[in-house]
């Protein structure tokens, strides 16, 4: 009695498996782009709406204080500031003059001790005074008083 509900009683059931199979995947897909449209209108909307402003914004541009960027000065001016302590000070964003006398000389020492051992022998009294002539012009002033200077320290 139930020998025709049974698939592997007939031969041909192979087509009919595989009609099932083919109709409810397009079923599925039906019913998940219906669903789904009303989703996708939406987010299409919300992107023209924010291409919109986008462009607006692209249009009224505004543009921000740009600080001039300082050029850097040849802090080996200074006696007692070779290269490596130049590099070192750059990287501590210490790049012109007037930076450097601004600075005071405790804060170039804690520069130089946590740079390690090697730049802990160098005495940074005297540099920001000298980079105050250098950034003034004070040229001959600068030279004269170099020259009473030993590795920028008093003799």
């Amino acid at each position: 009695m139930y020998e025709h509900f049974n698939p592997f009683g007939l031969p041909g059931a192979w087509w009919q498996h595989l009609l099932m199979l083919v109709v409810s995947a397009i079923l599925g897909y039906i019913i998940g782009y219906r669903s789904r449209k009303s989703e996708i209108e939406s987010l299409e909307a919300e992107l023209s709406g924010l291409d919109v402003s986008l462009d607006d914004c692209l249009r009224n541009k505004k543009v921000a204080f740009v600080a001039p960027i300082a050029t850097p000065d040849d802090l080996k001016i200074v006696e007692g500031i070779g290269p490596k302590i130049e590099e070192l000070f750059n990287n501590n964003g210490i790049l012109t003059f007037a930076k450097l006398a601004a600075t005071d000389s405790k804060h170039l020492r804690e520069i130089l001790v946590n740079a390690g051992p090697n730049y802990q022998i160098h005495d940074p009294t005297t540099w920001p005074q000298q980079s105050a002539l250098a950034r003034d012009g004070k040229w001959d002033e600068l030279k004269a008083w170099q020259d009473e200077l030993y590795k920028g320290r008093p003799e």
